[in-house]
């Protein structure tokens, strides 16, 4: 809203007038009144309303007369302490992108300087308002909330054409990030809906096409490509899942991946091969960029379990000069569904172990690698590890290492259609609640949030909640959380997954 010259000045002026003082947020946006001769009274309900404000954005282009006419509701939902909200001053930057994915140069109806500019910072201080661009000479595609302009949920009716253009051409990082995880999320609910409905899969054409343009693109920053390649994960699509089914969406996301691993196999072996970083290890942005992009791939290639890939990810482990490389190679051969990568993949977990066995934090990964391995046999492999000598119950974080990332992440099997990842979290509950409360109440998390799943693991979820209640003593921490969940919310009043 100030602007980065604007905003330095107002953070020296409020050191200069409180450095040393206890103040408040009301110093600090006294301090940026100052300098920009602003009023920003109606900004401070940032800090003094709960809740996240949704932006509904909707937009009209006119053809004759070379406008578009943008309409911005604003609404934020009730929270304990209030259930009326005053409107907030949100700062909506927008551009316009042409055919060409460039922006397009336009005028902003009753602005300030009355010129056409690339980019444009709307602020929104109304429930609804209305902005009008004008010289418009092409029906455009928008780029909201570019750079991430403000904190805000935004709802734009963005067809799968849109977010892919807006994937291949904005300009704005984080803008062209959200449209990868948009369409992502477009296509597998609808692959989630053909696994309910037993239909045969087939993977939306515009994601491949898209991702093509990824792995094609040379002048991208490498980081950014492998962040936009991730396809959303499976916790984030049971919770926009209006009633989430654990098992539909992992086959889902599962099948997308192996098909993208196929039809981009040629991208994906370019790709991986370009990144390869220099023989000498180096700790700096450009290099760990190369890695991350180059490890992406390589997690897609060994889906195809082939030997030919499935080689790549070894050949990367015992060659692997740092971490990073030996971890995402690792986790590649544990994640690789083929009869031949068995041994390779137990010998190099136990290289693993007995070459980090004395730092706690690579064991922990170690364990956490394989709770969320989702080959068959999981919840099994979960408990063979909790008879490992790296495991002990009564150290945190080797309980969060393992049952914790197993329920919590593992959803595929946790979510178990025969309760046995239910019965196991309730058993461990159990156990834990004498040696540590706190701990056995924080892993109850994934066993409460029954209410957006199926009838049939509600049915088991409940009844295992109500075996914990059952089980005799329990402590304050532990009887909170259930007996809030079995009357019908989880201790935070919530009804969402883990």
């Amino acid at each position: 809203l100030l602007g980065a010259e604007k905003f330095r000045q107002g953070t020296d002026l409020y050191f200069s007038r409180h450095d040393g003082q206890a103040v408040t947020i009301d110093e600090f946006l006294s301090a940026m009144a100052s300098v920009s001769g602003r009023n920003l009274s109606q900004f401070r309900y940032w800090y003094t309303q709960a809740g996240t404000p949704l932006l509904r954005v909707r937009s009209e282009y006119n053809a004759t007369e070379k406008t578009l006419r943008l309409s911005v509701e604003q609404s934020c939902p009730a929270t304990p302490e209030s259930s009326h909200k005053e409107p907030f001053h949100i700062p909506l930057a927008v551009s316009l992108l042409g055919a060409t994915g460039g922006e397009l140069s336009v005028c902003l109806r009753d602005s300030v300087d009355n010129a056409q500019h690339k980019e444009h910072l709307l602020e929104v201080r109304d429930r609804m308002q209305q902005f009008v661009f004008e010289g418009v000479t092409e029906k455009p595609v928008l780029s909201l909330l570019r750079g991430f302009s403000a904190p805000v949920k935004l709802d734009y009716p963005y067809t799968a054409d849109e977010l892919a253009f807006l994937m291949s051409h904005d300009s704005d990082g984080f803008n062209r990030w959200e449209a990868a995880q948009q369409l992502g999320v477009q296509v597998l609910q609808k692959l989630v809906e053909k696994v309910l409905q037993k239909q045969t899969l087939t993977l939306d054409s515009k994601l491949v096409a898209a991702f093509r343009v990824l792995l094609l693109d040379e002048t991208l920053d490498p980081a950014m490509v492998a962040l936009m390649l991730e396809l959303p994960s499976e916790n984030y699509l049971a919770e926009v899942a209006v009633v989430a089914n654990p098992v539909a969406i992992h086959q889902a996301r599962q099948f997308a991946r192996t098909a993208l691993a196929h039809e981009l196999r040629h991208a994906l072996e370019t790709v991986y091969h370009r990144h390869q970083p220099p023989a000498t290890y180096q700790p700096i942005a450009e290099a760990i960029a190369h890695r991350s992009l180059k490890n992406t791939a390589l997690s897609y290639l060994t889906l195809l379990n082939e030997k030919a890939t499935a080689q790549l990810a070894l050949d990367q482990y015992n060659n692997a000069a740092n971490m990073t490389d030996a971890s995402a190679s690792l986790q590649a051969l544990l994640n690789c569904d083929a009869d031949f990568v068995t041994a390779v993949r137990e010998k190099a977990l136990r290289i693993f172990y007995r070459r980090w066995q004395h730092e706690p934090l690579a064991v922990n990964l170690w364990l956490q690698w394989q709770a969320t391995c989702s080959l068959a046999g999981a919840l099994e492999r979960v408990k063979a590890l909790l008879q490992h000598e790296a495991f002990d119950i009564r150290n945190p974080n080797k309980v969060r290492a393992v049952i914790g990332v197993f329920c919590s992440q593992n959803l595929v099997h946790f979510h178990a259609e025969d309760g046995s990842g239910y019965q196991f979290l309730a058993d461990k509950v159990i156990e834990l609640d004498a040696i540590n409360p706190q701990i056995a109440a924080r892993l109850l998390s994934p066993l409460t949030r029954w209410q957006k799943l199926p009838a049939a693991n509600q049915e088991k979820m409940r009844g295992e909640l109500q075996r914990i209640l059952r089980s005799g003593q329990l402590s304050p921490d532990v009887y909170e959380v259930v007996s809030k969940s079995v009357s019908g919310s989880d201790a935070n009043g919530a009804a969402v997954m883990a």
